[in-house]
């Protein structure tokens, strides 16, 4: 039951706001009683909490086998974001804002752990780049690794990117392009380029 009620709330805190959603409104789509969730968890912050990170060891492992399987490192950076945009419904309820807003202790512990997953993720993939070619040899690989990482977490920020005028998987779009472009040989370019016309909507 716990595994349910984790994957629910998880799905309801993504689809429709951390703060949106009450023990009321899980429960009622469980169709269990508020008593049966307080048996697995202490208060709906201790609720958010385990669901975030259960969420986030879900991606890891999506992402974990994404990597496992490229061959094509420019490939495999657009896939990941792919698989993370469909699993967070394109953050259409602004998830990251609202953790940050009114969680700002899980928001914290989460963004130390999506650092140390996307470091070793990008660090992996730019030595996949370079040694088939694509990405140029002198990158500082534990600079742009950072970098990467500081772009993706800026580019949430709905003050600087409101989001009635930018989408975020469009947004993730252009900075991965920016990201790979910055790197890129120009071999890798050019499989930038028709990656890029293969998959125009």
């Amino acid at each position: 039951m716990k595994e349910k009620i984790l994957d629910k709330s998880a799905e309801m805190f993504i689809t429709l706001g951390f703060k949106s959603v009450t023990m009321d409104d899980i429960a009622l789509s469980l169709g269990i009683s508020k008593k049966t969730i307080y048996q697995h968890f202490k208060n709906k912050g201790d609720l958010v909490d385990s669901a975030v990170f259960h969420l986030s060891e879900s991606i890891c492992e999506g992402i974990d086998y994404i990597c496992e399987v490229s061959n094509n490192p420019i490939e495999e950076l657009f896939h990941i974001k792919k698989f993370v945009s469909d699993y967070l419904k394109d953050e259409k309820s602004s998830p990251h804002f609202q953790l940050k807003k009114y969680y700002p202790g899980t928001y914290n512990r989460l963004l130390r752990k999506q650092f140390e997953m996307m470091q070793d993720c990008v660090t992996e993939n730019i030595k996949k780049g370079i040694k088939c070619g694509m990405f140029r040899k002198e990158v500082g690989i534990d600079f742009v690794s950072r970098i990467y990482f500081s772009g993706m977490i800026g580019i949430k920020d709905e003050d600087i990117f409101p989001p009635d005028i930018f989408s975020q998987s469009d947004l993730k779009s252009k900075y991965l392009e920016y990201h790979i472009r910055a790197i890129a040989t120009e071999k890798g370019i050019e499989v930038l380029k028709e990656f890029i016309n293969e998959n125009k909507d």
